[in-house]
């Protein structure tokens, strides 16, 4: 599956850091988990602190699926509000997954320190509205999230004006945001599991798999078959493959980062920027001073079409981001496109699929903030594997479309 066009910023700036060899021998281990991303890293970090076991395969080079385009705005945010998320699953349930999404964002502050420069900075997230008939909307938000004690600020238009440079109808302000390299991130974490003793192995695709109680065996490129207790499979957007069941839908997202804006961002330097249309506008920075702006999604799933379409895109989103801020002068650095799957309330699967057992699991961080979900999902994986609870495992699963 083609999951990118063009060149991220992230490949491009980072190029290749290290090397994994590829796999060319049987093996035996706890866990294999089949995807080496941002989410793969991560769940391979909970699980090898949890002192097991754990082999990580991918087809590609580290990093090079759908972590390489990602934007990485990490924020607690779901892109599907507290109040239409209380709606469908009740108040309980919205907001254990919005605690959650929170937790998570100072988790990875957590990693990324432990893991050297990752272009991780803590940041306010501001969400505006687009239009004046959003602005009630975002309002009621705002008193849900206070009622349950979410810090929230509410910024009227000539407040928003002021401070932000930004006109727009009001906006709400939240402190816990970050932004991160995920290419890079992902690398560091690699590196370190190797370390430890974690076996990663690139250009190494997985075959196919037989459950075979009490265990999983993988038929991995070159004939090497590895056996184990439990098989992630978190390869992104491609995992839909392996089920029968459509759990999401496949969109296309579309992306530019700026040269250095001359002069300096302001409070753009520390803020993510995202807006209450869907699909939605959503910048931030880099730590080279750049803007990288995304959005602009469509229901296109054919590579060529997507490829075709990313220089009249990237000229709309170019065009956006300047009537958005006319006082920064912006110059056009890389474009870049890149698939993401989109669940029907915004929220993750982690978690085993009845159509393939208890030991086969799958992890589904779909969504614009799937790497704090990742982060989450790591957590519940680690929980279900050693026998232990976690409050989120049955909402965060298959269950809740059952």
């Amino acid at each position: 599956m083609d999951l990118k066009s063009g060149y991220p910023f992230w490949t491009v700036s980072n190029g290749l850091p290290s090397a994994f060899p590829p796999l060319k021998s049987d093996l035996d281990c706890d866990v294999v988990i089949v995807g080496a991303g941002i989410t793969g890293a991560l769940i391979a970090l909970a699980l090898a602190d949890a002192g097991l076991d754990v082999v990580v395969l991918d087809k590609r080079d580290v990093g090079w699926g759908s972590t390489s385009a990602s934007t990485a705005l990490l924020q607690y945010e779901i892109d599907t509000e507290m109040l239409a998320l209380a709606k469908m699953f009740g108040e309980n349930h919205a907001v254990l997954a919005y605690r959650a999404c929170e937790k998570a964002i100072h988790a990875l502050a957590g990693i990324a320190a432990e893991n050297g420069r990752v272009g991780f900075r803590k940041m306010q997230s501001l969400y505006y509205a687009s239009s004046a008939s959003h602005a009630d909307r975002l309002r009621n938000e705002a008193e849900l999230r206070r009622r349950h004690g979410f810090a929230i600020e509410t910024l009227e238009h000539d407040n928003l004006a002021a401070r932000f440079a930004i006109d727009a109808p009001m906006a709400l302000l939240t402190a816990t945001a970050a932004q991160v390299d995920p290419y890079r991130l992902t690398y560091a974490i690699f590196r370190r599991l190797q370390q430890r003793g974690v076996r990663i192995f690139d250009r190494s695709a997985m075959l196919d798999w037989q459950t075979k109680s009490p265990h999983v065996l993988v038929r991995a490129d070159h004939d090497a078959i590895v056996r184990c207790k439990h098989l992630i499979i978190a390869s992104g957007y491609e995992s839909q493959q392996y089920l029968h069941q459509r759990v999401a839908t496949n969109h296309s997202s579309y992306a530019l980062v700026t040269e250095p804006v001359s002069g300096g961002l302001g409070v753009l330097r520390d803020t993510l920027m995202w807006e209450s249309a869907r699909p939605y506008l959503y910048l931030r920075s880099t730590v080279d001073g750049r803007i990288l702006v995304g959005g602009e999604d469509d229901r296109t799933d054919q590579p060529e079409k997507r490829d075709a379409a990313v220089p009249k895109k990237s000229a709309t989103l170019m065009q956006k981001m300047k009537k958005l801020l006319p006082h920064l002068a912006l110059e056009k650095g890389y474009t870049w496109a890149g698939t993401f799957a989109e669940t029907a309330d915004g929220l993750p699967f982690f978690g085993p699929h009845p159509q393939h057992g208890p030991r086969v699991h799958f992890a589904m961080a779909y969504g614009g903030n799937g790497i704090a979900f990742s982060a989450i999902g790591a957590e519940i994986l680690r929980a279900r594997i050693t026998r232990k609870s976690h409050p989120l495992m049955k909402f965060f699963s298959f269950e809740r479309i059952a």
